[in-house]
């Protein structure tokens, strides 16, 4: 009897243990993951590991790279299909589209800026990196790709995308990232915000203290003007800090994620 009993006890919490493992997490926010300019959703693999593995939802958004205000639309249609509280985390250019995606979105409880852009109203992504000096992403750029509608795409070249882009990624690792880049066009990065949730948003900010593409001093001056919750200087990173380092990257965004 007492064999069996033991044995009805373990069934028991065998088949309530998948359901409480369900309820936690479903009482975790949403972590909404936005790209930046030459990456793609694949850039977040690392982070989504780890956020996954510690119970959190995790949708990593498809970024157009197109123009600011379409971008926010598409992301905003992304968080328009989430009913639970969203965490909502950019990406270099990203960060230009989650604070405007985020505007009219009451269950976006807080914001996460990656090596990314908190622009003020009518500030551009080409304007700020060009704001501080350390940017040696001009130089870096493929010639521009014509598009049949207007505008042009902008590339890195693939040679020199490992040192401007990743430098604390493996080479191999790089050329892959390099080959398989998304291209953001010249539009996008030169149209002006008109949204700026990070000022009734909590904002978090992490970057790299080697960071090519956007200046490390134009970071901590956007984090600073954001008032963020807290700042994460990566010694040694890159512009793709979430690759490099998932770990500090995925952690902030925990914290934002259980911050009052």
């Amino acid at each position: 009897m007492k064999k069996a009993a033991f044995g009805a006890l373990a069934l028991t919490a065998a088949l309530i243990a998948p359901v409480v493992q369900a309820q936690t997490s479903a009482t975790k926010p949403t972590i909404v993951l936005v790209h930046g300019a030459f990456a793609d959703s694949s850039s977040w693999n690392g982070v989504i590991r780890i956020l996954e593995r510690d119970g959190y939802p995790v949708v990593a958004a498809a970024n157009p790279l197109r123009s600011v205000h379409g971008d926010a639309r598409a992301v905003g249609d992304v968080l328009t299909s989430i009913p639970a509280p969203v965490v909502l985390v950019g990406h270099s250019y990203g960060g230009s589209v989650i604070s405007e995606a985020a505007e009219g979105h009451a269950n976006v409880k807080a914001l996460v800026y990656v090596a990314a852009f908190a622009p003020e109203t009518g500030e551009t992504a080409a304007g700020l990196s060009g704001k501080f000096p350390g940017s040696t992403l001009g130089p870096a750029l493929a010639p521009p790709v014509p598009l049949a509608g207007g505008g042009n795409d902008l590339y890195i070249q693939q040679p020199r995308f490992h040192d401007q882009f990743a430098a604390d990624v493996p080479e191999a690792e790089a050329k892959l990232m390099a080959a398989g880049q998304r291209p953001i066009t010249d539009v996008a990065l030169n149209e002006a915000s008109t949204a700026t949730a990070w000022k009734h948003v909590p904002a978090w900010f992490v970057y790299g203290d080697k960071d090519k593409n956007i200046p490390p001093q134009a970071l901590g001056f956007m984090a600073e003007r954001a008032r963020s919750r807290q700042t994460v200087v990566v010694k040694g990173a890159s512009h793709v800090v979430m690759v490099s380092n998932p770990a500090a990257v995925a952690a902030l965004i925990e914290k934002a994620a259980v911050a009052n």
